[in-house]
């Protein structure tokens, strides 16, 4: 038992000696290197390194596209739009927000607004708006349905698309500039 731990332990060792000598492992020169995660980040790029899907699968290529929420000016206008309702739901990646229930000074009547993005464009279509409607004559005895009223609907849907317009000119203005 002894024999078979101390030829394992002499294996390992001699297998790291072998790797190590193969050039698997570099030196590097921490001077050398960029501080900072973003700089370092930059630099991989810069030198095409770097692992993916794609790299473990032996596919390379150049043409991923990532978008992020900040760039997304349909879910920043959106967020903008909604920042005075609690939010129970926030999911850039599933496109969903669902606020909490709002009410007004106490109101009998609530409402809770889901939203869906089928889509980044700009476009009326790519947004789903459902609007559900509480109504509770005393606190324990209360009733949901759709709020059958386009009005509200109408009324975020054009805000949303007109602030995601204005954002998205505005980002495009500052490229430009770049």
């Amino acid at each position: 038992m002894k024999f078979l731990r101390i030829l394992t332990f002499i294996t390992i060792l001699s297998s790291l000696f072998v790797t190590n000598s193969c050039g698997l492992y570099k030196k590097v020169d921490q001077r050398e290197m960029p501080d900072g995660a973003s700089a370092k980040a930059r630099k991989n790029i810069e030198e095409g390194r770097g692992a993916g899907l794609g790299d473990m699968l032996g596919r390379r290529g150049g043409n991923t596209n990532y978008e992020f929420s900040t760039a997304n000016p349909m879910w920043r206008a959106t967020l903008e739009t909604l920042d005075f309702l609690p939010l129970t739901t926030v999911d850039y990646s599933g496109g969903m927000v669902i606020t909490d229930w709002y009410s007004e000074n106490n109101s009998k009547d609530a409402l809770k607004i889901t939203i869906r993005f089928l889509s980044n464009e700009i476009r009326a279509d790519n947004l789903k708006i459902i609007i559900h409607k509480k109504t509770c004559a005393v606190s324990d005895n209360c009733s949901t349905s759709l709020l059958q009223s386009n009005k509200i609907r109408d009324e975020l849907l054009d805000t949303i698309i007109k602030k995601a317009a204005l954002l998205e000119r505005d980002s495009k203005k500052k490229k430009r500039k770049k």
